[in-house]
């Protein structure tokens, strides 16, 4: 399934930013979700093409903007989502992967509007998370599209607010942010993926599950930019990346880390176990 295409006028938001900072936090303050990938897409090309300085004058707002719906529950509340030939079954799980999906735009976007002007960070660092938010973008338009297919759209059901919680705990902090993000939540999304694949395939629901499968492939990449500036902050403050990770992780991740890991997808990703290990079976 093609994505739709992100083209279209530029809007004031897009014409009016100055620098990569600038559009990220009006990207971060845009609700609607299908202009929120638009201007992701805006603002990767005006990146890649040189009109955007790095960094400029606004910063982020302690929260995103999100639309009237999904009502927004804490995780246990959620209703459990079952994959089977039922189409509500099939739309919970999308409507859920959805919503991650947004608030993964909004995740990328963030590291480089609250992290983006910190010293010693080089321009590798931006086209990093320029790319992995407009890979979201693509993500999150690629599963709207297939809900819409099916008569549903997101809102449609309840979510939670997890993903952006741990944003939240870990704003002051760049080596947190990506220990927690990317190398535990994204990461999270490796171990479980291929399992929903393969259960949207025996549903007979090829669709669903072609998406899913571009999904966890591009993810691997995002997991190994995580790990690449994780190191970075580690080297640049002398610190071992592998007992930094235990420690912010166990500072900060509110959660355990679950077998069984999907050894291979993390070993693309350069997340070998010696990260993750000894997190699941000493906590």
């Amino acid at each position: 399934m093609a994505p739709r295409k992100l083209t279209g006028p530029a809007t004031p938001a897009s014409l009016t930013a100055a620098s990569l900072t600038d559009a990220a936090c009006a990207i971060l303050q845009t609700a609607d979700p299908t202009e929120k990938a638009r201007l992701s897409h805006e603002t990767a090309a005006a990146w890649r093409s040189g009109s955007l300085a790095a960094t400029g004058s606004e910063r982020p707002s302690p929260r995103p903007a999100r639309p009237v719906k999904p009502a927004l529950l804490p995780p246990g509340s959620v209703p459990r989502r079952r994959i089977n030939t039922a189409p509500a079954g099939r739309i919970a799980l999308l409507h859920a992967i959805a919503h991650i999906e947004l608030n993964a735009i909004d995740l990328a976007w963030d590291i480089l509007a609250r992290f983006g002007a910190t010293a010693g960070l080089p321009r590798q660092f931006h086209d990093d998370w320029v790319s992995v938010a407009e890979e979201e973008a693509m993500h999150f338009l690629m599963l709207s599209d297939r809900l819409a297919e099916m008569d549903a759209a997101l809102g449609d059901l309840p979510a939670h607010d997890g993903l952006w919680e741990a944003a939240e705990t870990t704003a002051h902090d760049l080596a947190a942010r990506l220990a927690v993000v990317p190398l535990v939540l994204e990461a999270r999304g490796l171990d479980v993926t291929p399992q929903m694949t393969a259960r949207l395939r025996k549903a007979g629901d090829d669709a669903s599950a072609d998406i899913l499968q571009i999904i966890h492939d591009e993810e691997i990449g995002h997991v190994a930019i995580g790990r690449r500036w994780f190191d970075h902050c580690c080297r640049e403050a002398g610190l071992d990346p592998v007992t930094t990770f235990h420690d912010l992780v166990r500072q900060y991740f509110r959660g355990s880390l679950k077998p069984p890991f999907n050894e291979a997808s993390r070993d693309r990703a350069g997340l070998t176990a010696d990260y993750y290990t000894p997190l699941a079976t000493g906590r």
